[in-house]
């Protein structure tokens, strides 16, 4: 009698989450910038809490204590996201000698997961998003990093308006006065262009020293709330400037990305590459937007 091994076995899941995590760092900026902790529910929750402002607190001697309100925390909460694609191999493929690649499926598993990474990517932070609860009929969506941020700023009166420096500094108050400190500017393509010419403006001077090379780039802003580093995606909202603290995010894994080998139907193969993932930000007015961009 023979014996089944898992080696012939149709239907194996196979762990990919990390060749998806080493894939494009730099085409997913915000995958590559924050952390994953695993989550154990399509709709999981969190708490947020806050201290209260600073006030005036002198007591007389021998004064009796006094109480004060304690605020309750704020629950938050997102949905996961099924994120999957299948691709189909026949067998003569894999057989035949192709140029550039020893094998189709090799191959074409490499293109799958870059896709479903970037469709990661833009789902957490390339979408305006709400959370949708799904149902039978209709799919689960986690919401977006825009709609878990209360700090915004917006550019101006209507969505033509461009990135500018008094923008990002008002920003940068209002994040600095709810107590956070953000440490990077994450901005589509266009807007790094808008930045790189802060420099420029009058009474600044560029100080090329002996070198030949002419660098238009700002990768750090200083101003006087703290040290920003500004971070370009090509995949996020165009519409928006995040300024944000990685520390307070997180990619949650309700499950990993694995492929498996569906049933065999004819002569080829189908692989189906799946995972489960949302994200969450910790205290939704730590990190701040400017909203309504051209």
């Amino acid at each position: 009698m023979s014996t089944l091994v898992s080696y012939a076995t149709v239907g194996l899941a196979e762990d990919v989450s990390q060749t998806i995590a080493n894939i494009s760092p730099t085409s997913t900026p915000f995958q590559t910038l924050v952390k994953s902790e695993k989550v154990s529910a399509r709709t999981f929750e969190w708490l947020e809490d806050s201290i209260r402002a600073a006030g005036v607190n002198a007591l007389v001697e021998g004064a009796d204590a006094s109480t004060t309100a304690i605020a309750q925390p704020t629950t938050r909460s997102n949905t996961t996201q099924i994120i999957g694609e299948a691709f189909k191999v026949a067998a003569t493929v894999d057989a035949v000698k192709t140029h550039g690649r020893a094998k189709e499926t090799a191959y074409a598993l490499a293109k799958t997961l870059k896709a479903i990474k970037l469709d990661v990517e833009k789902a957490m932070i390339g979408v305006d998003q709400a959370a949708v609860t799904g149902s039978a009929s209709a799919a689960r969506k986690m919401a977006s990093v825009s709609q878990q941020i209360s700090t915004t700023v917006d550019a101006g009166s209507n969505s033509t308006d461009a990135l500018t420096e008094a923008k990002l500094l008002e920003l940068h108050q209002d994040c600095y006065e709810n107590g956070s400190d953000p440490s990077v500017l994450m901005i589509k393509p266009a807007d790094a262009t808008i930045v790189a010419n802060f420099a420029t403006a009058s009474s600044r001077e560029r100080d090329f020293g002996s070198s030949k090379t002419l660098v238009n780039a700002i990768e750090v802003l200083v101003t006087p709330f703290g040290e920003i580093r500004t971070l370009i995606n090509r995949n996020q909202l165009s519409t928006h400037a995040f300024l944000i603290d990685p520390s307070m995010f997180k990619q949650c894994v309700l499950r990993p990305f694995t492929r498996t080998l569906l049933a065999k139907n004819g002569d080829s193969d189908t692989h189906f590459c799946v995972g489960e993932v949302s994200v969450k930000h910790s205290n939704f007015s730590d990190s701040g937007m400017i909203t309504g961009l051209s």
